[in-house]
């Protein structure tokens, strides 16, 4: 069973791990994923288990943060409004606090002597700027929690105090306060711009009622109702168009600019925008299965499925502070025992060590960057499942590809017309039309599509369909049959063979051969550019899958340039296909499948990357799909890839810094060169320079 919860009031990065990992060991609860960036708690329980879940996880959150309250999950939650009155209260009590620190600076250098007056001064200036920290550390120190950067610098600003250094104390606190506040509000608008790219949500509906609009809430309207949208709103709901027409725009859905236009019997998705008209829309899902739902639901929930770095990363983090923690053990221990050096020397060096060694830059930068790059990918209308899917695209080595629907258009239409035995054009159209009267496959609409001419069904009888070979019907006692070669030559009727591309339809007139109608499907305006684009990011080799017939496969595919083709496939054999490429990819490399969603369910459950194409509405294709592309542009595949490339930079990048100007620090904070300032610049100074370059992902 899965149960959800809002942890308003998680600011910290290594806590929301340390939770994490400790609901994940609680008893009755096989899994558990914190987002820190949406501030929500999932976990997954046995179905056995019948004790209060709730109650044991918020013992175990209240013991890492006892002021995280924690509510039910609601879709949408916003985060605590308090925090724009909490930043005012500590922008006042920091200038106070660097006021009476003036004073006391002041009076230092004019009463010299008086060092008892300057020291209550800077007393009072510090617990005015540092009091908070004081107080988590003792909160912190009963629960047994000190390795914290609250513990670290209230020892360490106490320890200069302790020696004499009564500026340089207070100097520390606030500038490691300073650090905290634009580290934080980096965080805040880091989150903010992601999570705007989510405000698609509509915020009412107008729900018609005899003659009267209702302003209600999306969530109570149901299927079958009738709501009006006006002019610059978001229609809240899934549904056909009634009355009216309008422009809408889909941008927030499919990263689309161009407005679409919308008229009686269309469909219209939920978070599109009215740019013009008044449309009147009878509603066809409630809002918990609506596109706009489910699309802020995927997006809030895509970094539940972390990827490799991320967990190293928590990995490392878990090892990492022990370490350092021993080593500052060592610094402050072997020198003063061994080589009679002083205490307060090697202890000062230690604390510098353990205040530069936090790991929070990289806790906190790491899953922001990956949830930055879904919400950048979601902003160009590509929907990614989870950080895992994002960091696979870099690891592309295979990409295959349906084709129907994916690479073409989907829509047949008739290409050629080849007569014979001196029957007309209109002759075989209009016979060929009559044979496929009662048939929906999309061959026989294409036809019909080209005849476009009112047929009597009357006059068309004794039906039949010829499973495998085609169809056979009697109109004014004539009969016509229409089907493939196999028709042809069942009923041993001297045929010529078209050598056109596409599906040919061979028809005859009472067994004399009348001619040939060739079908095609159109091939997508950006097809070729998305194949070039595949190939330019590296893709070492693309395949296209298809049922259709092999030459007309390898017609498109020496089109698209594409590398290998496998035409005539059933359903089954594509996924032996597939499982055959798997084998065939380079070590650690990953194969994607990029189908329509619905009939290729399988395949893409079975490649490494499952890509669903022009899926936008589709409950299949976001059901199946590891990525989801919201238009039917197979070009928007290497804009994810793009995406996750710049991600992985920026990664690598943040990760590299971090380490090593740490590292660099250190070493300096164990020889003794490093001060505390460096320390918080190495600590607060990296988490705000690393969370400034994972912003450039959600810009983009």
């Amino acid at each position: 069973m899965t149960k959800m919860y809002t942890l308003k009031g998680l600011d910290c990065a290594n806590c929301a791990a340390n939770i994490e990992r400790s609901i994940r060991a609680l008893k009755g609860i096989s899994d558990a994923d914190v987002n820190f960036i949406t501030t929500t708690l999932k976990v997954e329980t046995y179905e056995n288990y019948a004790g209060n879940i709730t109650k044991h996880i918020e013992k175990t959150v209240h013991k890492y943060e006892p002021n995280i309250v924690i509510t039910d999950y609601a879709p949408g939650t916003q985060q605590d409004k308090r925090i724009e009155n909490t930043n005012k209260v500590q922008i006042i009590r920091f200038l106070i606090g660097m006021f009476i620190f003036g004073v006391g600076m002041f009076m230092r250098q004019i009463f010299k002597e008086q060092y008892s007056l300057s020291l209550l001064i800077f007393i009072v200036s510090y617990l005015i700027l540092g009091g908070d920290v004081l107080f988590n550390a003792v909160k912190n120190l009963v629960r047994t929690k000190v390795l914290d950067e609250n513990f670290l610098m209230s020892i360490a600003t106490v320890g200069a105090f302790i020696i004499g250094e009564y500026p340089e104390a207070v100097a520390v606190m606030a500038f490691y306060q300073v650090g905290e506040y634009f580290q934080d509000m980096a965080v805040r608008r880091s989150k903010k711009s992601i999570t705007e790219l989510m405000d698609i949500r509509p915020d009412f509906a107008h729900l018609k009622q005899g003659g009267e609009l209702l302003k209600v809430a999306p969530e109570t309207v149901q299927c079958g109702d009738i709501i009006v949208v006006k002019p610059g709103e978001k229609i809240p709901l899934d549904g056909i168009v009634r009355e009216g027409e309008a422009m809408l725009d889909r941008k927030a859905l499919t990263g689309e600019s161009l407005p679409t236009s919308v008229t009686v019997s269309d469909t219209v998705l939920s978070g599109c925008i009215n740019q013009n008209g008044v449309l009147t829309i009878e509603v066809t899902k409630t809002f918990s299965e609506s596109t706009v739902s489910k699309i802020i639901n995927l997006i809030e929930h895509a970094s539940g499925k972390k990827a490799r770095t991320e967990h190293f990363i928590t990995a490392f983090s878990r090892y990492y502070t022990p370490i350092v923690v021993g080593l500052a053990v060592i610094i402050a221990l072997i020198p003063p025992i061994f080589m009679g050096e002083l205490w307060s020397t090697w202890i000062n060096r230690s604390l510098i060590f353990l205040v530069i060694s936090c790991p929070c830059a990289l806790v906190i930068s790491i899953p922001l960057s990956f949830f930055g790059g879904i919400g950048s990918a979601s902003k160009k209308g590509i929907l990614v499942k989870g950080s895992n899917y994002l960091e696979a695209l870099n690891a592309l080595d295979i990409v295959v590809f349906d084709k129907t629907g994916t690479l073409t258009k989907g829509a047949f239409n008739v290409t050629d017309i080849q007569t014979a035995n001196g029957f007309s054009t209109d002759e075989l159209l209009s016979y060929a039309a009559h044979a496929e009267i009662f048939s929906n496959h999309p061959i026989a609409l294409s036809i019909l599509k080209a005849y476009d001419k009112d047929i009597d069904t009357d006059k068309c009888t004794a039906y039949k369909e010829i499973p495998g070979h085609g169809v056979s019907v009697t109109v004014d006692g004539t009969v016509i049959t229409a089907g493939n070669r196999a028709l042809m030559d069942s009923l041993a009727i001297p045929y010529t063979e078209s050598q056109a591309v596409g599906t040919t339809l061979y028809v005859a007139v009472d067994k004399v051969f009348a001619g040939c109608i060739v079908i095609a499907d159109e091939l997508k305006g950006d097809s070729y550019e998305a194949i070039q684009a595949l190939k330019a990011h590296g893709i070492r080799k693309t395949v296209m899958l298809t049922g259709d017939d092999p030459r007309i496969a390898e017609s498109i595919a020496h089109e698209l340039n594409i590398d290998e083709v496998y035409g005539g496939l059933l359903p089954d054999q594509k996924v032996e296909k597939v499982e055959f490429l798997i084998n065939q990819k380079r070590p650690q490399g990953k194969l994607a499948f990029v189908g329509d969603g619905i009939n290729d369910a399988p395949v893409l459950a079975r490649a490494d990357v499952g890509i669903a194409m022009g899926a936008l509405g589709s409950d299949a294709a976001i059901e199946a799909a590891d990525i989801v592309l919201m238009t039917d542009e197979p070009s928007k595949l290497s804009q994810a890839i793009a995406v996750a490339h710049k991600t992985k930079r920026i990664i690598v990048q943040n990760i590299v810094v971090i380490l090593t100007i740490k590292g660099i620090f250190l070493l300096l904070g164990a020889l003794g060169i490093a001060t505390m300032w460096h320390a918080v610049f190495a600590d607060v100074g990296v988490s705000l320079l690393a969370i400034l370059n994972t912003t450039r992902i959600i810009r983009e």
